[in-house]
């Protein structure tokens, strides 16, 4: 069995994190449209927030050591559960080739926040007690955003 350092898997979601936060900024910058600015503002505004939550658990599982069957095993794994296409087409040169309607940006935004759903069901298990209840908060807020981005989806249709 290899041995793995928690905290890499938990750097990983942080750097997603702040590629949705800055997902969210692009998109609320983008379109002169009210509704849509506050919204994605708001949703840039939780997203900082949430990398703030997710820097303090990190700091509570620096030192938990797990083990793999394989070196690299979970880190794989939790690359293979993340969309990386999705957060490569949304670097800030390829926003507007990619991101030409609100219902563009608004298929982004649940897209990502599904990615986060996943990603924190599964860092949860690794977490300690203390921090759990943090994480489950975290995916809460997460299925607020999609529940968000979906009404707002049904009045750009």
């Amino acid at each position: 069995m290899n041995i793995f350092n928690m905290s890499e898997i938990v750097d990983l979601g942080i750097e997603k994190e702040k590629k949705r936060r800055d997902f969210y900024g692009l998109v609320a910058e983008r379109f002169s449209d009210k509704n849509m600015k506050e919204l994605f503002t708001k949703l840039r505004d939780w997203e900082d927030a949430h990398i703030k939550k997710f820097t303090e658990i990190r700091g509570s599982i620096k030192n938990i050591r797990e083990t793999e069957n394989y070196e690299g095993e979970l880190n794989s794994y939790m690359q293979a559960l993340l969309d990386d296409k999705l957060y490569k087409d949304v670097s800030p040169a390829k926003f507007s080739a990619n991101v030409k309607t609100p219902l563009d940006a608004i298929s982004y935004g649940i897209g990502f926040e599904k990615d986060a759903i996943i990603f924190f069901n599964e860092i949860v298990n690794y977490a300690v007690d203390a921090r759990k209840d943090v994480i489950k908060k975290l995916i809460e807020e997460e299925k607020q955003h999609i529940v968000y981005l979906a009404a707002l989806r049904e009045n750009v249709v």
